[in-house]
């Protein structure tokens, strides 16, 4: 009953009444606390659930507003304008979305962050899409559905570890599974979109070299913006953590702002970097696109991911999600039950509770010991746990990394959810590798 409450306030406040999902959050905090105190619990325990839900997200809060300070630098530095012209020199409009995905792909499997993918490479195909007149939320799907791929698919990945961790597998004979039910997704994904994108998008030459003059005018754009860049992929593969990567960036990009314009001064980089950056080309187009970042502009996402792992704090605290579990998973028999229930499970706890990493922790250790029963192979637990879990949190208006897209692409979650195909089709070719054994590893003799 309290999972039906929460999920009719959620639902209907969000996808009925529009509304942005901090009011429906903490309506529903309000209730499970009143519900738990008439349990006889007491302040202490519930302000200590509160902390050690938010306490799981404090790197990730710190990270994203490292990002938006790097999406502002980035934009002065001419790094996304340099992106930008360059991709409107190589990319046609006839193949953009595909492009667009398979780019996304290929960054985020070199430096296994989907979050970084999106707000550094997205965020310049995301302007190219724009100005070529495709529908936002289109090109926001294909820019997540690559992204989404890279995180899943990346060894350097946290996601993809999470999984191979919790399932106890493997983490190259994790990722080597994953094909499997990966590959048909990709290459599904890729066909919609080859055929989406001959209706949708045309290549108008004049206000494309228009767009491309005003960025040229109006930023650095040239070779050392590549700079950054290949520093971000040799961090990647050094395996630096993402925080130390993030300042290098940012602080390489600061110093090629002062090569280019020695001028600028320290109160104009602190407005920058906590504000954004703020376009003045007097293209409408263009300063649309390219005023963005700072940290103020991560500041919604924070306050939602704040509040919504607060919930999921609770919920684990009081062991809601758990009891909730627990008679579903003693009636299940069959592989293709279990894996869909575990499918599912992934789903309710990325909908209740909002976090990419508990999607995949609290199904994984909730359903181990089933799949051990029915003779299933760790790699078989750690492959479900990443269709069902991390790669559907994009999808969740409330959840960590839908709310961080939508505030970075500037495209709200319930607009783009329909075109993240990679993203809805993945729990579909698990569910089907589960019931037809294709892919299902079994435990060895």
């Amino acid at each position: 009953m309290v999972f039906i409450v929460m999920l009719l306030i959620l639902g209907f406040g969000v996808i009925r009444f529009g509304l942005s999902p901090q009011t429906p959050v903490l309506l529903v905090i309000a209730i499970l606390i009143l519900w738990i105190k008439l349990h006889g619990a007491s302040w202490d325990d519930i302000h200590e659930g509160i902390k050690e839900g938010i306490s799981t997200a404090l790197i990730p809060i710190f990270i994203f507003i490292l990002i938006g300070a790097l999406i502002g630098v980035w934009i002065k530095g001419g790094i996304i304008p340099s992106m930008m012209v360059v991709g409107f020199k190589l990319i046609s409009a006839k193949f953009f979305l595909p492009s667009v995905f398979i780019v996304c792909a290929l960054v985020g499997s070199s430096i296994g962050s989907g979050f970084t993918t999106i707000s550094t490479v997205g965020i310049a195909l995301f302007g190219m899409g724009i100005t070529m007149e495709i529908n936002p939320a289109i090109v926001a799907g294909a820019i997540l559905s690559g992204a989404i791929f890279g995180d899943k698919m990346s060894p350097l990945s946290d996601s993809t570890n999470l999984s191979s961790a919790v399932a106890g597998s493997d983490l190259f004979e994790h990722i080597k599974n994953l094909m499997w039910t990966t590959v048909p997704a990709f290459l599904t994904t890729l066909i919609i979109f080859l055929l989406i994108g001959h209706s949708n998008g045309h290549l108008d030459e004049n206000k494309i070299q228009s767009t491309i003059q005003v960025l040229e005018s109006n930023f650095n754009v040239s070779w050392i913006a590549v700079i950054p860049i290949i520093l971000m992929f040799i961090f990647a593969w050094l395996k630096v953590p993402a925080i130390p990567t993030l300042f290098t960036n940012i602080l390489i990009t600061i110093a090629l702002i002062y090569i280019d314009d020695s001028k600028f001064s320290l109160k104009e980089l602190s407005v920058l970097i906590e504000s954004g950056f703020v376009s003045h080309t007097h293209n409408s187009a263009v300063d649309a696109l390219l005023s963005r970042g700072g940290i103020a502009s991560m500041m919604g996402t924070v306050s939602l991911i704040i509040t919504t792992l607060a919930l999921g704090g609770l919920l684990m605290k009081f062991d809601i999600i758990q009891t909730a579990m627990q008679p579903i998973i003693a009636k299940l028999t069959k592989p293709g039950n279990l894996i869909l229930s575990t499918i599912l499970a992934g789903i309710g706890v990325n909908v209740f509770v909002g976090e990419q990493y508990l999607s995949v922790i609290l199904p994984g250790k909730a359903f181990k010991p089933a799949f051990d029963r029915r003779g299933l192979d760790p790699l078989a637990l750690s492959r479900v746990l990443e269709d069902g879990g991390s790669v559907i949190n994009y999808l969740v208006p409330w959840g960590v990394a839908g709310s961080f897209a939508a505030a970075t692409l500037g495209v709200p979650v319930l607009h783009f959810l329909p075109f993240v195909f990679f993203s809805l089709l993945s729990p579909v070719f698990s569910i089907l590798s589960g019931y037809t054994g294709i892919g299902l590893k079994l435990k060895k003799e």
